[in-house]
């Protein structure tokens, strides 16, 4: 295996590093703040001012493989500044445009929409001009299964009539969020992959209404939010669909696939931070005549997290080289494995840096339970560990079965 970064890689991880520490570290608690006075749901004076900055530091549009949008970055050269993102999760990612539901729209738009769709959709927000959701989980049903999606888009002359309630809908919240792209099903009749479709779905059109913002044990997450929608006799043209009826399954699986590896990267970058704050934190404390530091329960679960942390970026690596070099379906083990692995990785090295950190752990003055509550919420993100970890023993069982 070849893992170590390209030399394209290497430089813009450093200048990238280089803006972090300039403009986004020292920021975090302003950012924090903005969101905290007035109108929690309002875009921040912050990350708004720093991205003209990044974008004139060619720090832009970083994740968009195989496109001549983005960086022109492998999935492998994209992981470390994943990774460096991910190290302010909820700030970062958007001043450099790399953030989610946006970049997997805007992968899903590059590869399957029209020259029209593209012009309208995918060109601002490859600007950051507008923001978008993906449109897919619903409350009355297992949406870790795509096909128990029950929404309907049903065709009508020259429109498609769309009703459906979808929850936990991620960045619908922000009043930039012009976009959704929805799934729901076109023919119910049809073989069980081939009845889901996916449509673009302008946020103001009549019909669509947000019920509710939805915390994430506790926190709400604005001004991104995850909201609960209802659509109701929404009407929308024909040529907002996307790739054609009965496609919308097959997107799914294209889009998830860029998106679970993106969360992984983020997430072990977290986990970074997380140890960072930890090994500065037993330093500096003194119980029973000696720093934490010194304690031997404490020296074990620094060496642990170091272990934990470095065995999940090799293995993410490895699923980002497998996706260069032989494509999503060839690599979709390695892409549920890491799916499984590193959020619980990044869990349980959250964990103990709340325990070194004592009652300052879980409170708000220290960033720890936001990350906590933050990775816990990605086992579920793009399908649940029990569907990945299915999909890991069938394609294991497979190599035994006999001809």
């Amino acid at each position: 295996m070849r893992l170590e970064a390209s030399s394209k890689s290497a430089a813009l991880a450093e200048r990238l590093a280089a803006f972090m520490n300039e403009h986004v570290y020292p920021n975090e608690r302003v950012f924090h703040a903005e969101i905290a006075q007035g109108n929690r749901w309002q875009p921040t004076a912050i990350v708004e001012s720093l991205k003209p900055k990044a974008r004139a530091a060619g720090l832009w549009n970083l994740f968009l493989p195989e496109s001549h949008h983005g960086a022109g970055l492998t999935n492998l050269e994209y992981a470390p500044l994943c990774e460096i993102m991910g190290r302010s999760p909820a700030f970062a990612p958007e001043v450099f445009n790399c953030s989610a539901p946006d970049t997997g729209n805007m992968e899903v738009l590059e590869r399957y929409g029209t020259d029209e769709q593209k012009r309208r959709w995918l060109d601002p927000l490859l600007a950051g001009e507008i923001r978008s959701c993906f449109a897919m989980t619903e409350p009355e049903v297992a949406s870790s299964d795509a096909t128990n999606i029950r929404a309907s888009i049903v065709r009508d002359g020259g429109d498609y009539v769309i009703n459906g309630r979808k929850w936990y809908i991620s960045g619908a919240g922000d009043p930039r969020c012009r976009i959704a792209i929805f799934m729901g099903k076109t023919q119910p009749e049809a073989p069980r992959h081939q009845q889901q479709s996916m449509i673009l779905v302008p946020m103001d059109t009549p019909g669509i209404t947000i019920r509710r913002m939805l915390p994430v044990f506790g926190y709400d997450d604005a001004p991104h939010g995850h909201a609960e929608i209802t659509f109701e006799n929404v009407r929308v043209p024909a040529s907002n669909m996307l790739l054609g009826e009965g496609r919308g399954f097959e997107i799914a699986q294209g889009r998830l696939g860029p998106g679970r590896i993106h969360h992984c990267m983020r997430m072990i970058g977290l986990a970074e931070r997380s140890l960072e704050a930890m090994c500065r934190r037993v330093m500096t404390r003194v119980a029973f005549g000696k720093t934490l530091a010194e304690q031997g329960t404490i020296k074990a679960d620094i060496a642990e997290s170091r272990m934990d942390i470095d065995q999940a970026r090799l293995l993410t690596l490895e699923a980002a080289r497998l996706m260069d070099s032989v494509g999503n379906k060839e690599a979709r083990r390695e892409i549920a494995m890491i799916k499984v692995v590193v959020p619980r990785m990044t869990l349980r090295v959250i964990d103990r840096a709340i325990q070194a950190h004592g009652a300052a752990g879980v409170s708000d003055d220290f960033p720890l339970a936001s990350a906590w509550a933050h990775a816990r919420s990605i086992r579920l993100a793009d399908g649940p560990d029990e569907v990945h970890r299915d999909a890991i023993a069938k394609l294991e069982l497979a190599k035994y079965k006999t001809a």
